[in-house]
């Protein structure tokens, strides 16, 4: 049984994400079948997958665009698996800001026009060293107003591993196939 893990990074850290959900499925018994939608070259199989993972960073109030592309061009397909769609991003880190990261991810879902069995919001990085001047500007003056996070100490991780792994043992369902009875 597989698990497709379809993603989009912009610095890496939903790659990061998206390998790490690999392993647990993985540990979990099944097959994984890791995407980057932005390297993807030609048509993906779904013939043996039997569950979907898709996820994305918001930067600019938006998903990537290859991976809003690969959701609406294989939406019929995507939705005859069990589907898990996790919104990677800063807002999701703070309770203030997961409203907005939910209308991020609403608004996806409404442009691609996919229903997925599952969403989740998933605290993502800062890589100020990735950033121009504007970039830094807007993380610390708008999207870090208040809180006691200095962009200027270097990349910072906000992604809770724990809570990453029981959602995706929950989406897969506890155990998987290699370990049923």
């Amino acid at each position: 049984m597989t698990v497709l893990i379809a993603f989009a990074t912009v610095e890496g850290q939903t790659a990061k994400i998206a390998r790490f959900i690999s392993s647990v499925a993985k540990n979990a018994g099944f097959n994984a079948k890791l995407i980057n939608t932005d390297e993807m070259s030609s048509h993906v199989s779904l013939d043996d997958v039997v569950k979907v993972v898709l996820l994305a960073p918001v930067h600019e109030r938006r998903h990537p665009e290859s991976f809003e592309a690969f959701v609406a061009s294989n939406r019929d397909a995507l939705m005859k698996r069990k589907s898990l769609v996790l919104s990677i991003g800063l807002k999701a880190a703070f309770a203030s800001g997961r409203e907005e990261a939910r209308d991020y991810l609403n608004e996806m879902l409404m442009r691609t026009g996919f229903e997925p069995n599952e969403t989740a919001l998933v605290a993502g990085a800062v890589r100020p060293e990735n950033y121009g001047y504007f970039e830094r500007e807007i993380l610390e003056h708008v999207v870090l107003l208040g809180r006691k996070i200095d962009p200027r100490d270097g990349a910072q991780e906000f992604t809770n591993w724990d809570e990453l792994t029981s959602i995706m043992i929950d989406f897969l369902g506890g155990i998987g196939p290699a370990n049923q009875l």
